[in-house]
């Protein structure tokens, strides 16, 4: 018998062996859209690198963005 398929949606289980995530991979455990992880990146709100010509975020990036708006005045979140 066939295993039942999980929809095209589900969100991917954390693989904690990655040490860089793509921004894509990055905005899905942030939650958010791509093109505002990009934004981020650009910005400098979430630290990235170049590996070649890709651009890749460290996975305890990610975690250290979170913690850094969690710590941020009421006032400059909105």
């Amino acid at each position: 018998m066939d295993e039942p398929r999980t929809p095209a949606t589900a969100l991917e289980p954390h693989d904690p062996a990655l040490v860089l995530l793509t921004v894509e991979e990055a905005a899905r455990r942030l939650r958010i859209g791509r093109t505002t992880c990009f934004r981020l990146v650009l910005a400098g709100e979430i630290e990235s690198v170049t590996v070649g010509r890709l651009r890749r975020i460290p996975a305890d990036a990610v975690p250290a963005y979170v913690a850094k708006l969690r710590h941020r005045p009421a006032a400059e979140a909105a």
